[in-house]
Order: C-alpha cells, then structure tokens, then sequence
C-alpha cells in the first residue's frame, strides 16, 4: 500500500467542537459524559452528548436532510476548515474525482422515531413532512456530506456497527489504489437516539455510570455521539514534518457471535496482524494502541487477549472511551482523529474512570497521560457481528 495523507481532518464529539477543544480535553483529562438527560429517555446511564445540536439549521437547499444526524454532521464540517479543505481539493482534482465515504449506524433513526409519535391517530400515517430517504436511510449522512461539499465522485456508506468509520478508511484507500478517484472525504457520523439507548440496555451493556474501560469492575456502555471527517489524499514525495499518513489498514470478520466477540480475540488479532502487514511493519514498531476499549466484560478482555498475543504486555495502550462514550458508527473516526492528534503533539492519552485495572487483562493501560514521541499508532475498531478494523497512522520525522 501506498502511504495516503490525511491532508486535514476534524472531529466534533461531547469533548468539544474541532480540534483544539478535543486536544485540550485529552490533555486536562476532562471527559463529556454525563448523566443521561436526552430527549424522552428515562434510563439511569451516562451520554456522550453534543451540545447545540438542535439548534444547527441546514441550509435550505438540503432543508430535506433536516435530521439530527444531519445537523451532527453539519456542525462537525464547519470546523478546522474543513469545508475551505473539500473546496481545495475540488479545484486540484475535480469534483468528480473527490469520493465520500461515511460510517454510521443510528443515521437518522431519531427523526423516525419522532414521526411515530405524530402518526395521524386513525389511520397511523406517518406525517407528510416525513423523508425517510433523506433522514433515517443511512446513505443519508452521504448524500448530504456530498452536497453540502459540492463533491460529484462516489458516496459510500459503511453501516458495519462499531467500525463502521474505520472501515471506510479501507474503502477509500481501494478505490484511490483502483484510480477511480485522487482523494476522499472519510469519516464517521451517530447520533443519540432512543433505539440504541434502550437497545443496549435491553441487552445488559450500558452502565449506570460513566463507563470505565479495563477496570477491574467494569459494567458496560456509555453511548455518544461524534461527527468526525479526514480528507484522505496521496502523500507527498516528500511529506512534511507533522504529517499524519495512513499507512495499513487491516480487516476481518470472525462471524463468532451476533453482539459477543470471540473469546480469544482471533478476529482482533488478524485485523492488527492486517495492518502490520500492509505497512510493512513489526509490532515492535507500535508506539502506541488505541484500543476498542467498550468497558464491557467480554469486549475488553478478548481485546487484550488479543493485543497481548501480538504485541506483549509493553506497548502503552488506552481507550478513550471513558471521554467521549462509544460514539458507535462514528467510533473508528473519531478514534483515528485522536491517534492523528497523539501523533502530531507527542501525547499518549490515558482513559479516564478507570479507578483499579482488571489484572486479568495483560496489557499496559495507561491510567495517566503520558508524553512520547510516537511514530506509528494503531486504532482498533471492532463491531458487533465480528466486524473488526485496525488502522495504522505514522507521522512524518
């Protein structure tokens, strides 16, 4: 694999909007979760919420997109930017050679579940004024990125759980390596809603508290939200220092169970393994791991099964989790947004809440920020159904 630049990127998430809010929450260690206080929603659980995102207005030309995941990703695209970097790309490759590739998995479920509770009393209609094709069909976020960017190449979206938005990494590095386009807009975009709060906790997974990944005492979830985006281009004969490059990306499917991974982590460690391979890199090579890192039970233990078989029990590792939720669809990119920082500003995030780590798990959690100069990081991504994504980021010397 050719090296791809992330020439810029951007996340939004409840750490804060852009990334010198999100750079100083990693570095004061201030989380975004908080008691759950959304919408009808009456669990006792902690959210990763975005503020003012319901008072983000579309412009009126795409006034049919009008959901929360839209406005989400509205938010997300007017900052660091980004929208003056598409534009930028556009006047160097064309519209029609800039792609758009975006994970989610909510989309825009909460403007459906909203139309339900309007549904005409006699016949159960839903209400005139509700577009599914543009609000809680999940091309919606690509549709509308597309339009709002002005870009005219493919729209792409991955709905594979957890790593949804690390996977479209993968789809567009194929699609740039096949030269069907010169650059591409990735990224990941979900947005709280009703289905997945109460889905989780049917299921068991969320806690009652803000979650504390590798702690001994672990319980579960906390969901959030994020819009994160990267414009991924190819690097530069000769890369800047500071410049971010996505070097592997690696990708399985252990088909183990619906919502549990494997035990032993198998389909972790191939998508790990995947990436060391395309980058051509050893595991001695890995500075640090952002982990998975959900705070389940099963999730983290099988995580670190997996990283330990590969990597041993040095390489510094956390998950970031405990500060913003996990931002499902939009985990992965925003993950890689705060690997790409890590990178470029020599700092090595602890996770947050974890109060005693589990000494089950053999890994080097890392409790505490710490400072380092990294040169290749991993972000691990890895969704329910055995969905697994590993992406490997370097920054130029």
């Amino acid at each position: 694999m050719y090296p791809l630049w992330l020439s810029h990127f951007t996340a939004t998430s409840s750490m804060g909007r852009g990334l010198a809010q999100t750079l100083d929450a990693l570095r004061a260690r201030r989380g975004g979760l908080a008691p759950c206080g959304f919408d009808t929603v009456d669990l006792q659980t902690f959210v990763g919420e975005v503020q003012g995102v319901d008072q983000v207005v579309l412009p009126e030309p795409l006034a049919a997109f009008d959901c929360r995941n839209n406005r989400l990703a509205l938010l997300g695209l007017r900052q660091d930017g980004f929208e003056a970097a598409a534009a930028a790309a556009v006047q160097r490759h064309g519209a029609q050679r800039v792609g758009v590739f975006i994970g989610t998995s909510t989309s825009g479920i909460l403007q459906t579940e909203l139309a339900y509770r309007r549904r005409d009393p006699h016949s159960g209609a839903l209400p005139a004024d509700f577009h599914y094709n543009t609000t809680h069909n999940t091309f919606s976020v690509a549709d509308f990125t597309r339009q709002y960017l002005g870009l005219a190449g493919p729209a792409v979206v991955v709905s594979s759980a957890c790593s949804s938005s690390a996977k479209v990494f993968a789809s567009a590095q194929r699609m740039m390596r096949a030269g069907l386009i010169d650059a591409a807009v990735v990224g990941g975009v979900d947005s709280l809603c009703l289905t997945t709060l109460y889905g989780f906790n049917s299921l068991g997974l969320t806690s009652g508290q803000a979650c504390r990944p590798f702690d001994a005492e672990r319980d579960g979830i906390s969901i959030g939200e994020a819009a994160a985006f990267a414009l991924l281009e190819r690097a530069p004969a000769r890369p800047r220092p500071g410049d971010v490059l996505l070097l592997g990306v690696g990708e399985s499917s252990d088909a183990y169970h619906m919502s549990s991974p494997h035990p032993e982590g198998l389909g972790a460690r191939l998508a790990m393994e995947q990436a060391l391979a395309m980058a051509g890199l050893g595991a001695a090579d890995i500075d640090y791991i952002n982990l998975h890192g959900t705070a389940t039970q099963s999730n983290d233990a099988a995580e670190a099964k997996a990283v330990a078989a590969l990597f041993g029990t040095s390489v510094p590792c956390s998950s970031t989790k405990g500060a913003t939720g996990h931002t499902l669809g939009a985990a992965g990119g925003l993950e890689a947004v705060v690997c790409a920082l890590a990178l470029q500003h020599g700092l090595l995030p602890g996770g947050l809440n974890t109060r005693a780590l589990d000494p089950a798990l053999p890994v080097h959690y890392l409790v505490d920020n710490q400072q380092a100069a990294p040169r290749h990081v991993l972000s691990n991504s890895f969704g329910f159904g055995g969905t697994n994504c590993s992406l490997l980021l370097g920054c130029a010397g």
